[in-house]
């Protein structure tokens, strides 16, 4: 853990000189292009379930939380033209480099989710709450497609915490029982091979992970079904 905090300290110290200029470009554009603050800010669940603020470049329009959950797809009308850039490059991730800074995250670790959403955990669920949460994660990999993911079934909110949620502690809980800097290192790295590419290459894909994954995609299909079935009755 010294290693891993020695690490995230010097990587942040190294590289927000190069990515300060585009940050202020960034807030510069959010600020000229929509209404509302630069910087979105939402409670998040922390180390040992400590509440944090969380800073997002804001995304969406503003007072958007007032029109809709916390569950976003690619299809949310909230989302402005030029937060669907941000999201899709994950660059609406960069102000929490000052979070990891300042020790309430770390670069690689958990997501941190919202209260509500935590509040469901279950007991064996919240053991990822022994280690910081990250600015990227396994989850960020295997999930990078999420909002496109919410966007194709017909009740994203229910899908979130019944299907994604529990694939994403599942997920969570590799950065749990491993602790490894090397393990922290690839994920590092394969994000940023992501974010440059377009593409990643799978991390120690174990048999559980890619049934979790196969889970996913059935509950996609399933849920279309359901909702294509629900339809024709309608028309009948």
């Amino acid at each position: 853990m010294v290693i891993k905090r020695v690490f995230d300290i010097i990587a942040i110290c190294l590289g927000l000189p190069v990515l300060a200029p585009f940050m202020l470009i960034i807030a510069a554009v959010v600020k000229s292009t929509s209404k509302g603050p630069v910087l979105f800010l939402q409670e998040r669940v922390g180390l040992q379930e400590k509440r944090f603020l969380l800073y997002k470049f804001r995304t969406m329009i503003d007072r958007a939380q007032q029109m809709g959950t916390s569950v976003t797809t690619s299809a949310d009308f909230r989302t402005t033209p030029v937060g669907r850039k941000l999201r899709r490059l994950k660059l609406d991730e960069l102000p929490q480099l000052f979070k990891v800074l300042k020790g309430e995250m770390s670069l690689v670790g958990p997501r941190p989710d919202v209260p509500e959403i935590v509040e469901e955990y279950t007991p064996e669920m919240k053991k990822i709450f022994a280690v910081l949460p990250g600015l990227t994660s396994a989850a960020t990999l295997h999930l990078r497609d999420e909002e496109r993911l919410l966007a194709n079934v017909s009740d994203p909110d229910r899908f979130y915490e019944e299907v994604l949620v529990p694939l994403k502690v599942k997920l969570a809980m590799e950065h749990v029982d491993r602790r490894s800097f090397t393990f922290d290192l690839k994920i590092l790295f394969q994000t940023i091979w992501m974010i440059t590419f377009g593409r990643w290459l799978p991390i120690d894909e174990h048999a559980a992970v890619a049934r979790l994954r196969e889970h996913v995609r059935n509950g996609v299909d399933h849920r279309r079904k359901a909702h294509r079935n629900g339809e024709t009755t309608l028309a009948n």
